[in-house]
C-alpha cells in the first residue's frame, strides 16, 4: 500500500527514500470493504486518502434523501474535504468505497512535515489547490450550461477508466441528469461509434 503512495509522492516531490521513510513512520494505511464510510456529513475532515487501489467518492445527500456525487478517486488519486480540512469546519460531504479499497490516511502533520523540507512539494501542493478550484469551475459550468452528451465527453476525459467499474445511477449522478438520460447519451455516442473505453 505505502509503496504505492511512495512512488507518487516522490514523483510529485524530490524526496529522497530516506526522507520519505522518517516523514512517513506515523501514516495510517488500511484495506476497507466497499460501502464502508471514511467521513461523515456533519463531521470534520481531519485526512486526504490516497488510494491505492480500489474506489472511492465524495457526495451530499440532499433533503429529499437524494444523492449528488461530487468526485470520483480511483487509484492514484486523492479525495478529501479541503474546505472542512483547512477550516475546521464540519463537512457537508460524505466520502465513502465504493469497491474494497486500499487507502494511505495523510494528515497535517505529514504534509507541513513534507513542506518544511521540499520547496517542490510547496510548489505542487499551491498547484494542486489552484487546479482543484480550476476543476471545480469547469464542473460547475457544465452543469448550468453543457448537455448530457458534453458532460458524459468530459466525465470519460477525466476519469476515462471508470465507465465500467462504476453503475449508471452514480455516473449519472455526477453528471446531473437521470440514468434515462444517460442511457439515451450512450445510445446516441454508440450510433456514431463512439468507444469510451
Amino acid at each position: 500500500m505505502l509503496d504505492s503512495f511512495k512512488t507518487y509522492f516522490q514523483s510529485k516531490t524530490n524526496l529522497t527514500d530516506e526522507q520519505f521513510h522518517s516523514i512517513s513512520a506515523n501514516l495510517q494505511f488500511k484495506k476497507v470493504e466497499k460501502g464502508s464510510i471514511l467521513l461523515h456529513q456533519g463531521d470534520v475532515c481531519h485526512h486526504s486518502f490516497f488510494v491505492s487501489k480500489g474506489l472511492l467518492r465524495s457526495y451530499t445527500i440532499d433533503e429529499n434523501g437524494k444523492e449528488h456525487i461530487i468526485q470520483f478517486a480511483p487509484e492514484n488519486w486523492i479525495i478529501s474535504d479541503r474546505s472542512s480540512s483547512y477550516f475546521n469546519e464540519p463537512s457537508e460531504l460524505f466520502i465513502d468505497a465504493i469497491e474494497e479499497t486500499e487507502i494511505v490516511f495523510i494528515d497535517k502533520n505529514f504534509i507541513n512535515a513534507v513542506a518544511e523540507i521540499s520547496i517542490s512539494f510547496r510548489e505542487q501542493d499551491n498547484t494542486a489547490l489552484h487546479n482543484h478550484i480550476r476543476q471545480l469551475q469547469k464542473r460547475v459550468n457544465l452543469l448550468l450550461g453543457a448537455t448530457a452528451e458534453q458532460r458524459y465527453l468530459d466525465f470519460i476525459t477525466i476519469y476515462p477508466s471508470l465507465t465500467l467499474r462504476i453503475p449508471q445511477w452514480m455516473i449519472a449522478s455526477y453528471l446531473g441528469i437521470t440514468p434515462e438520460t444517460l442511457s439515451r447519451v450512450r445510445k446516441e455516442l454508440a450510433k456514431r461509434n463512439f468507444k469510451p473505453y
